[in-house]
């Protein structure tokens, strides 16, 4: 069964997280994505992670996360050369994804009312901080200056330390994902109108989305949410020591934590209404926090789940690795040998699956330029005009 993006091309002119992510996520669903770098300034993500011979040899594990099922070309877009190769690569394309300072494309000549004139079928996906528009239009951020900027780390860590930056690079993924979607909505609509689309994602906004419930509860109270650490609103809400180590409780609505405190043989402690378990939080905490020293994490983890009540050790990151639901559900693909990196390692895939046609990894991470040659054979380019670029160093 064939995948949903075969014989889609696309152009993936991105680089560090966001950007690369959304592409990867269409390349496992059968895209052919080529990946298009400067040849003496690749992606950064190729530097970075915690393995520095991978760093050095232009393989970081910053870049193996979304680098599978891609072609590698490298490009100086600042030459006239390189430009006439992404020109030719572009008419041919399905989508371009750039993730570059607003208006940095245009000024090379390769903005979207130029690039759609080449291709009017072609969806145009820019990728950036702020946005295509806006005051802050201009400027640049990373995924933990938009933390910063959009509230998400005021929110985040407790009354007494506070702000903190999330553990994960959470926007940048958030980002990618709704990228990708964002993409997959273009093409779909241009199957009905044979049209295509310029899309304005913004990190600052995908980050606003990921608050979607706090930015209406501050419509209505003018209030920002506080930064309450592991306790929610509700106690049966929240995470406790055990004798081992935490527990986070996740009876949440009235019918869960009935539940929870039948199990606990507390059915007295059972509120009616929601108003209720705020004015006793205190007191319900008291008796959790008493009552969770009795069992391991693990042993509170099973019972209450038996009982239909969520709840779940607080793992580390080795330790959610190493449960058997995540090699049930083929959430990694592990790669043995691999050309320029030494020693195995296993990338992400998606989260969800296809009963038939999902998604999939091919093939490895590629070096820097490993595939342009093969490319600008694609498009129509010699031995001798290959010979050119290279001695020019266009490519």
């Amino acid at each position: 069964m064939s995948r949903p993006f075969e014989g889609i091309r696309i152009v993936d002119a991105t680089h560090v997280l966001a950007g690369p992510f959304a592409a990867y996520q269409l390349a496992l669903l059968g895209a052919d994505v080529i990946k298009v770098e400067h040849p003496g300034d690749p992606d950064q993500s190729r530097g970075q992670g915690p393995d520095w011979d991978l760093n050095r040899a232009g393989m970081g594990t910053y870049f193996l996360t979304q680098g599978s099922n891609k072609r590698s070309l490298t490009l100086d877009l600042k030459q006239e050369a390189a430009r006439e190769v992404f020109r030719k690569l572009v008419a041919e394309a399905d989508v371009l994804v750039e993730n570059y300072r607003p208006g940095a494309f245009a000024a090379l000549g390769l903005g979207y009312d130029a690039l759609s004139k080449l291709n009017p079928r072609l969806i145009y996906c820019s990728i950036s901080a702020f946005g295509q528009t806006g005051p802050r239009s201009g400027q640049t951020a990373y995924d933990h200056v938009i933390q910063a900027s959009s509230g998400i780390m005021a929110a985040t860590g407790t009354a007494e330390v506070n702000p903190l930056k999330l553990g994960a690079p959470a926007i940048d993924y958030a980002t990618g994902t709704m990228g990708a979607f964002a993409l997959a909505s273009a093409l779909f609509q241009r199957e009905r109108t044979g049209k295509g689309q310029r899309i304005d994602l913004a990190m600052l906004d995908v980050a606003m989305m990921m608050m979607a419930s706090h930015v209406t509860a501050h419509s209505r109270t003018a209030k920002s949410p506080r930064p309450r650490g592991n306790d929610h609103e509700y106690a049966t809400n929240s995470t406790y020591p055990t004798k081992d180590g935490m527990v986070m409780l996740g009876a949440s609505n009235l019918r869960q934590q009935r539940r929870l405190w039948a199990a606990l043989g507390r059915p007295e402690m059972a509120k009616t209404r929601n108003e209720d378990r705020v004015t006793y939080r205190a007191e319900e905490a008291a008796a959790l926090r008493e009552i969770m020293l009795t069992r391991t994490a693990d042993e509170w983890e099973v019972f209450l789940q038996s009982k239909h009540v969520p709840a779940g050790r607080v793992r580390r990151m080795d330790e959610a690795l190493a449960d058997p639901q995540i090699a049930a559900r083929g959430l990694t693909h592990r790669f043995a040998d691999v050309a320029d990196v030494d020693g195995p390692f296993a990338v992400p895939v998606a989260a969800f699956g296809f009963a038939h046609g999902g998604p999939r990894v091919d093939a490895p991470p590629r070096a820097l330029g490993a595939d342009t040659d093969a490319i600008l054979a694609e498009l129509g380019y010699d031995a001798a005009a290959r010979a050119a670029l290279h001695d020019s160093h266009a490519v």
